[in-house]
């Protein structure tokens, strides 16, 4: 098992560049199977979640070109091979759900998914997406096979476009009832639809793919169906996760880093609350640089929400930095119901953190009185301290690696799958900014055989000049 040992104590310096988004490419390499026609993309990040997904579509029969370092994918899919993803991809992240939707409309034959994956921060039900797509004309049922769940689905007469409700702004279930929408007969209308920035790049990816496709100002989405597809060149937008993450070390470890690629328009709701803490930014034409502006101030109150409100992925790691602020802030989730967990651990380094089954915050949301811990007061200046831990979750990881950069001594991480999701070159980019971080295979564990997963990157196809 590798561990991530970080010395603490360091000022975040230099100059970084966000990767691409890992919520969108993964989204564009399903949303390229609704054609035989090729895609090439841009700022396509090097990370675990991009690998899992080549591998899910190259089941299926996607030829994919990758270079890496170029950060250039290349996919066509001339035809399926099978409709079926076998139970080994079973839990591995959130994407097979939505082969559902970009395959109804592509084979007349059963399309066999496995259970749904991803990090553990609370229930994720997948009932908007089927209901969505039954309203479209799909049949999807429930199977129990070979130990695992499988959910089987068709379209033998096709789809037909309708209005579609969601019940919340489901970024799943709004990506896959568009990508089912594409290939349907008719006008498909989703109403209360997400609207994340993810989400746009999908629709904009789609209309340059030949899809009749808008987004109205109140969630309405809407598209006309087509089957006539073009060959599509496209740009990943930057990963405002990361951007934000980055930006959050600098200001807590009182340094200044510049981020490439850092999008204004994607982070307003972020930086109105970064600059409440006292927090430095400005923005340049290519990126966003962050700094420490003086003392951090707490007295913050902090709600997640869907797009254009607070990203909830950008909560764990703002919850480190308020460690940081003096006096007392509140934070309310809103999104999911378990993301707290990650909270004991920064006790334990010593952050003042109390957490609440009670809606703290100025809206009553859907956790009210189910007994979920959903929000928490948190209390600074709070010195951390080092010390052994496991990452639970993918954000959860990156505020793990900004409480080590904080604290005083070493810590010791494992868990590091989980960072590998999302972040790319991580160990790299914290020693441009002066990080001491080391990657490695304790001495006591490298005589023990150690299990090599399947390669979700093996049988890309490699054309002269483009490296693995």
């Amino acid at each position: 098992m590798e561990v991530l040992k970080i010395k603490g104590g360091a000022h975040l310096r230099g100059h970084i560049k966000a990767a691409g988004a890992k919520n969108a490419i993964t989204k564009l390499l399903v949303a390229s199977l609704l054609s035989d026609k090729r895609c090439r993309f841009y700022n396509v990040p090097n990370i675990g979640d991009v690998e899992v997904t080549v591998a899910l579509c190259q089941e299926i029969g996607m030829q994919v070109e990758w270079d890496r370092e170029a950060g250039v994918m290349e996919v066509i899919t001339k035809e399926l091979k099978t409709s079926y993803i076998p139970q080994r991809f079973c839990g591995s992240n959130r994407i097979p759900i939505l082969m559902i939707g970009a395959l109804l409309g592509r084979t007349d034959e059963d399309i066999i998914i496995p259970t749904v994956g991803g990090c553990d921060i609370g229930q994720r039900p997948v009932d908007f997406h089927i209901n969505a797509l039954r309203t479209l004309g799909a049949t999807i049922e429930y199977r129990e096979m070979k130990k695992e769940g499988a959910y089987f689905a068709h379209a033998h007469n096709g789809l037909r476009g309708t209005v579609v409700t969601l019940p919340f702004p489901s970024i799943g279930a709004t990506e896959n009832t568009i990508l089912a929408g594409v290939t349907a007969r008719g006008s498909t209308v989703i109403k209360n639809a997400a609207i994340e920035p993810e989400v746009v790049d999908l629709i904009l990816f789609l209309q340059k793919l030949g899809a009749i496709i808008t987004l109205d100002v109140d969630r309405t989405i809407r598209i006309q169906g087509t089957r006539s597809f073009h060959e599509v060149e496209h740009t990943v937008i930057p990963d405002r996760i990361e951007a934000a993450s980055w930006g959050m070390a600098a200001i807590s470890s009182r340094g200044r880093v510049f981020v490439e690629g850092a999008q204004h328009l994607n982070m307003i709701t972020f930086l109105n609350k970064l600059r409440e803490v006292g927090g430095g930014f400005d923005v340049k034409s290519n990126g966003i640089e962050f700094y420490y502006d003086g003392p951090l101030q707490g007295g913050l109150h902090l709600e997640t929400d869907v797009h254009p409100g607070f990203m909830t992925d950008w909560q764990q790691p703002f919850v480190v930095l308020l460690t940081q602020a003096t006096g007392t802030s509140v934070v309310h989730e809103t999104v999911y119901e378990n993301r707290f967990g990650y909270t004991e651990t920064l006790k334990e380094m010593g952050a003042d953190i109390t957490v609440f089954r009670q809606c703290l915050g100025g809206k009553e949301c859907r956790f009210a009185s189910n007994c979920f811990s959903h929000s928490l007061i948190v209390s600074g200046v709070a010195p951390l301290v080092g010390k052994e831990i496991k990452i639970p979750d993918l954000r959860a990881g990156f505020a793990y690696v900004m409480a080590a950069v904080l604290a005083h001594g070493v810590t010791t991480i494992t868990g590091l799958p989980y960072l590998d999701r999302g972040y790319e070159n991580l160990i790299q980019k914290l020693g441009v900014l002066g990080v001491e971080a080391s990657r490695s295979i304790p001495e006591k564990a490298e005589n023990v055989p150690i299990p090599v997963p399947r390669k979700a990157s093996a049988g890309l196809l490699q054309p002269a000049g483009l490296s693995t």
